[in-house]
């Protein structure tokens, strides 16, 4: 069934998906008027702000500050896409490495999550037995509470690490795990901040689940 959608409104989230997926980037106005076929920018903002009323698409200030959400990709029947920001480690925390303008298709299951997703290719192997192994790539949920033993993204005042994010009555009681006997725990302080819960990684061509 459709999901209360114009087709001009369709052809519109068709284009953003098409510019996502070929330039990595969001498209500008002049982009999406000339693909429209419409002479001014109100004609496209009419329609984007229909579009993010209807939950299709999430939008800030300006043209470039476009996301589709998950219904949007459900009306298009193709799949949804995450940015790859960077490289983060699986070792000592390190400094995350922008990289923009690339993006990587994600699994329908995952797609459905309401929420910001990102990927980060990972450097370092003190995830192994947790099934991330060096230079794969993890899709990671932003969001704020955590669940003992969650696969997280930790960030120590501009470095970052994967690790597994324990919390427990006795001591160390809170603290950062890695999933190799040779390297040590983390024990939580005040500098680190979780980022987001890593729910799946990419190996070999497909999507796994963590363990």
């Amino acid at each position: 069934m459709e999901k209360q959608i114009t087709s001009r409104q369709k052809q519109l989230l068709g284009i953003i998906y098409d510019l996502f997926s070929t330039t990595g980037y969001p498209p500008s106005f002049e982009e999406m008027r000339e693909s429209l076929n419409v002479a001014s920018n109100q004609s496209v903002i009419d329609l984007l702000e229909k579009l993010k009323k209807g939950n299709f698409i999430k939008k800030d200030e300006g043209a470039r500050s476009l996301a589709i959400k998950p219904l949007g990709y459900e009306v298009l029947g193709r799949p949804a896409l995450a940015p790859i920001l960077g490289t983060t480690t699986a070792g000592a925390p390190a400094e995350v490495i922008e990289i923009t303008g690339e993006w990587q298709k994600i699994s329908s299951d995952v797609a459905r999550l309401d929420a910001e997703v990102f990927m980060l290719r990972i450097f370092g192997d003190s995830m192994i037995n947790a099934g991330i192994d060096d230079g794969d790539m993890v899709l990671v949920q932003s969001k704020k509470e955590f669940v003992s033993k969650e696969i997280v993204l930790a960030d120590f005042g501009g470095e970052s690490t994967i690790k597994r994010f324990i919390s427990e009555d006795k001591p160390p009681y809170v603290y950062l795990k890695p999933e190799n006997p040779k390297y040590n725990n983390i024990l939580f302080t005040d500098e680190v901040r979780l980022k987001g819960k890593v729910v799946s990684v990419f190996k070999n061509n497909q999507w796994k689940s963590v363990k």
